[in-house]
This record gives structure tokens, sequence and C-alpha cells, in this order.
């Protein structure tokens, strides 16, 4: 299961929910005009007046009088304006991200410093799955309801956030927990948040017709009251508006179906990657067993659980028509795929955790090699949207390196600021470590540094290996930052990195990183082809083939290198002196536009530019996975051999 496959296919997925939206609004244009001639003839056909216009004309082009062109013109825009209209106040409502979600379903964001042992658990798996996996850790929403449920939502892995009702954290086992999160990354890794945003957006604007049918039945039945019987406009207004609540009640349920369709397909694919991504088909399989053997099963009772339905892990509301609307495959049907000799059993009983196998621990026990071999780099290229056991153990290893204060400090908005302050403070000058601790007086009071003091110099002594892992667990509190505290931290970053003129790969890593992470998502569609960005193209490769030595000769080779793959032999590499910071932001933010089945094309021309002396330094893995990151193309963590 390819990871730019499946953004691919989301992507044309999209784009055959754009077509359907069109044959829906030509059919309600037509099912409309044609309430709106009844609804005329209706009204008319008591008119002396129109008796004497109609006289000798047959019913057809009696009903020819009624639609023009003018009158079918203006239903079709009213109708269209109404869909856009519906469909974008939804679309703007959820630009926010996942957690518009996860509040609209009465979430509450667990605190990072939660005591709660279930929520410490879930906490700790998603970060583990995060790390793993190269994503960004996302925040984490808890429902309370007694189902096992899940849902991941958001438009990209930047905006994404995690829900998790109060039966899946309780009733399910660790491995069971994580087969379910597993299958949630899936989604976020597939594309598959973003199509589901999409599709409440396109039904809010269809069940808007219907919403209008409501009032306009009320309007005529109040100007009805005190009318004489003869007087048809009060009933007139009423009829039209029966006839559009059926019209946009009619079109939410073909629309509904659709949604389901596509829904049911991508569950399959998200239970089959977290089997790939645990190497563990028990655990999902577990947590399918639990919901069917649970009374509550996996059905919620929020409010608006029906216009998120087909985010869900499970079956979260009661469908009429079973068949057709369940946005969710059967649960034994799940299971079976999963286990094709299970005896057809569901499990009661919540299950004590395990303790973790002893060869998992063994693997956490990574070495502290400063350089990667080049096939390390290729092996997490491929690698990409996926995980596993052995990337777990390693992140649960990284993790127990960074150490329960500098996790707990990571939870909080404050602690989270202190770390990035100490991740870009110079690590071999005393001196030029005391003149940026000056500069951050410009910008944060000398108390707020007071206190960040202990903070900060245990993240500054983190190991070089492990300082992207700390970096993504501070990602979910830096996210609760206000827009004025995001913007003081990111000119203290920028003060920091100026104080001794020059960038490092690090530096530029994690202020990438940050900046991505606390900037608007991006919304524009990846249609580009490579070939129309030559200049992006050229732009980055000739960044990191200097980045990668002094050499200007061994650049050059590296350059040569990287073009060749991606077939632009007549570029020039630029010089060292053309290059700054501002203008590779700008040329990641141009590439993002990408086709997804080009991006691999693009990142093997990368990775054929840092790697062409053969190895690759711990800055220089920061520096890939930051720029992958700005694509959004989770990169994992480079295994240590």
């Amino acid at each position: 299961m390819n990871f730019f496959e499946q953004q691919d296919i989301a992507r044309r997925n999209t784009k055959r929910l754009v077509m359907l939206l069109i044959l829906a609004i030509i059919s309600l244009i037509a099912v409309t005009t044609a309430l709106f001639a009844g609804i005329m003839f209706y009204l008319q056909t008591g008119n002396s007046a129109h008796h004497l216009e109609t006289a000798g004309m047959g019913f057809w082009s009696s009903l020819a009088t009624l639609l023009d062109w003018q009158t079918v013109s203006g239903i079709s825009m009213l109708v269209i304006t109404v869909v856009l209209i519906g469909g974008l106040y939804k679309y703007q409502q959820l630009r926010r991200g996942g957690r518009v979600v996860a509040e609209s379903l009465g979430g509450r964001l667990i605190n990072i410093d939660t005591r709660d042992l279930n929520e410490r658990k879930l906490l700790n798996v998603v970060e583990e799955m995060a790390i793993a996996s190269g994503a960004p850790v996302p925040p984490v929403y808890l429902l309370e309801e007694p189902a096992i449920n899940a849902f991941a939502a958001g438009h990209t892995p930047q905006d994404a956030v995690i829900g998790v009702t109060r039966g899946c954290i309780e009733q399910l086992n660790r491995d069971e927990l994580q087969g379910v999160i597993a299958h949630e990354f899936s989604h976020i890794f597939h594309g598959d948040m973003r199509l589901n945003m999409r599709l409440v957006a396109l039904l809010n604007g269809i069940l808007l017709l219907g919403l209008i049918g409501h009032f306009m039945v009320r309007g005529g039945m109040y100007s009805s009251v005190g009318r004489s019987n003869r007087d048809n406009k009060g009933s007139g207004i009423a009829i039209a508006g029966i006839g559009l609540i059926i019209i946009g009640y009619a079109g939410t349920f073909f629309g509904n179906i659709i949604k389901a369709a596509v829904s049911r397909q991508r569950e399959f694919l998200a239970d089959a990657s977290a089997v790939q991504f645990t190497r563990d088909n028990n655990g999902i399989a577990g947590a399918l067993k639990k919901i069917g053997g649970l009374d509550a099963g996996s059905k919620l009772d929020a409010s608006h659980s029906a216009e998120f339905s087909h985010m869900y892990f499970g079956q979260g509301v009661s469908t009429a028509f079973n068949s057709l609307m369940a946005t969710h495959p059967p649960l034994a049907e799940r299971i079976k795929r999963l286990q094709p000799n299970w005896d057809g059993e569901y499990d009661s009983a919540a299950k004590p955790d395990q303790p973790t196998p002893a060869s998992a621990q063994d693997n956490a026990n990574h070495n502290r090699e400063r350089f990667f071999q080049a096939s390390v780099l290729a092996a997490a290229v491929e690698q990409i949207g996926h995980t596993n056991s052995d990337a777990l153990a390693q992140a649960r290893g990284q993790l127990e390196d960074i150490g329960d204060a500098l996790r707990d400090e990571a939870h909080s908005p404050s602690g989270a600021c202190a770390i990035i302050i100490g991740l870009l403070l110079d690590p071999t000058s005393s001196e030029m470590r005391n003149q940026q601790w000056q500069l951050l007086t410009n910008h944060y009071t000398k108390a707020t540094l007071k206190q960040w003091r202990n903070t900060v110099k245990h993240a500054a002594q983190v190991d070089e290996l492990d300082r992207l892992a700390l970096l993504e667990l501070c990602l979910p509190a830096l996210k609760a930052l206000s827009e004025s505290q995001a913007r003081t931290l990111q000119n203290a970053m920028d003060a920091l990195i100026a104080a001794d003129n020059r960038t490092d790969l690090h530096e530029w890593s994690l202020r990438r990183i940050v900046t991505h992470h606390l900037s608007e998502p991006n919304f524009h569609s990846q249609h580009k082809q490579l070939r129309h960005m030559r200049d992006s193209c050229q732009f980055v490769l000739s960044y990191l083939a200097h980045a990668g030595t002094d050499n200007t000769t061994d650049a050059a080779r590296a350059f040569a290198q990287a073009r060749e793959l991606l077939r632009m032999s007549e570029l020039p590499l630029l010089e060292r002196a053309a290059l700054n910071i501002n203008a590779l932001d700008k040329a990641l933010h141009e590439l993002n536009r990408t086709r997804p089945l080009q991006k691999p094309q693009l990142l093997k021309a990368m990775m054929q530019t840092i790697e062409s002396d053969g190895k690759i330094t711990a800055a220089e893995a920061e520096l890939f996975r930051a720029i992958a990151d700005s694509l959004n193309c989770p990169v994992p963590p480079l295994a240590r051999q």
C-alpha cells in the first residue's frame, strides 16, 4: 500500500466527488424547475387572465409560457447559489482543522499532564506511533462515551487531531488500542481526512435546500392565517417549501449513499495498514471483537454524530438502509479479513495489558552512531506513510532517552517554548550561548527566562539523534499558543539563529518544522507537474548540495546526480551566495503543489544529493525530514544499526 498512490487515489476520489456534486446539482435544478412549473400552474389555473392568454394552447405549450429561458436560468442560479453557500459556509467552519470536529462531538482535549492511567496510556501510544512514522504528534481528544470508537479529522497532518471514546481506552488493552490508533494514522497518511471534510461540506450544501423548505412551510402557513380560502398565495408557498424539503432531503439521502460507499472501501485499507504498521493483526481484530461484544458497541450519542459518521473507527450511528447507508463494512467481514480462521465469537470483557516482549525492549537499546549509511535513508523513504514494530520499539527507546522530565515539559505550551529555545542554543560556545540568552530578553521577561532556565539547560543537552523526536512531542502544546505568543516564539527563534550570522542545518530544520506547524494549513490543490516547477527544484537541490559540503566540486557532482533523476540536465547549480532560507521556504511551498505520484521522484532526487558522499550526518537527516515534512510526506526516523 504505497503512501503516494493512496494520496493520489484520495485526490482522484475528490475529483469524482466534484463530478457527482455537479450531477447532483443538475438533478436538483431539474426537479426544482419542475416543482416551480407545477406551483405556477396551480396558482394560475384559477386566474381568468391566464386562461385568456393560454386559450387554444395544449398542456405543453401552456407550460412553455411559464418556463422561458430566463426563468430556468434564474432557478438554476438560485439552486447553485444555495448549494455553494451552504457548502462554503460549512467548509469555512471546518478550516480550523480537526479540532472543530472533535469539539462538535463534545470532545475534551486531554490534558497532557493527566494523572488518569488510561489517558496516559493513550497519549503514550499516540506519541510512539507519531515518532515512529515521522508524523507530527496530533492533539488527542476524549469523548465521554461508553462505546468503543475513534476518529482522525483534519485537512493535513499539521492540523490533524485524534479523538477516542472513554469506552475505547477503558475496554481495550494496549495492543488493541495501538491497533485502533494505527488505523486512524492510516487515515492521516492516505489523505482520507481531507476527503472526509469535503464530504461534510458537500452534504451540508445540499441539505440547505431542505432547511429553506422548512422556513417556507412555516412562512406559508403563517401568511395563510386570516386570508380568504380563495387566496392561494400562502398555500403555494407552503407547497413550494414542502417540495424543497423533499428535494433537499432526497439529495442528502443519495449523498449519504455516496459518502457511505467511499468510506467503506477506505476502512478496509485502514484496517490492512494498521496490521502493516504494527505487524500484529490480533490488536485491531481484538478491538473489533470487543465492539461486537459490548452492549454500547461503537454507537455514539453526540448530537452531531451523524454528520461525521464516515470518520469513525466503527459504525457510529444506526441507519435505516443498512446495506446502502452503512459507512463501515460489517464487523464480521472486517474481522474475517484480519483473521480468516476466526470462530465468530466476540469478546465481552476488557483484558489486562501484557508486558512488553523482551525482544522489543532489546530493540529499544539502540546504539548512538553519529552517521548513517546511505541505504538507511532510502529505506526510510520507502517507509513513508508506514511504520513497523522495529520503528515503534526505536520510538519507545527515544522517549526513554528523552526522559520523563522533558516529556512533561514538552506537554505544556510554556515548557514547549523553553525546549525550542534550548534546542537552538549554541552547543559549542559558552560565549555565544550567553549572547543568545541576552537576545532573549528582547522577547521574554526575565521572570519567564528564569523559570525556563532549567528546562532550557536539559533540552540543550539532548542527544542530536533525539532532537526531532523531542520537537515532535512539543508540537501539540505549541499549537495551543495564542497568535501573539506564536509570533513571539518565532521572532525569538529568528534572533537566536541570526546571532552568529549563519544558519546551520539543524537550525533551519527546527525553524522550518515549527513554522510549518504553527502556520495556517495549506489548502491548495496538488496537480502540478515537476517539469513545470524547474526553478523550485533547482533551488532546493542547490541548497541541499551546498549544505552537504563546503567543496564546490563535490556540491556540483551531487547536484548533477540529482538533476539527472529529474531529467532536468539543463539546470545549473546555483551559487551559494544566491541561496537564502526565505527563498527556500517559497520553493518548498510551491513544490507542495506537486502531484502525489511525482513526489517520490523529487524525494529520491533530494536523497541522492544528500547521500552522494556515501554517509549521512544527523543534521543532514534532520534537514531531509524537515523538507519532507514541508511536503506533507512524513519520513520515519532513520533506523539505527
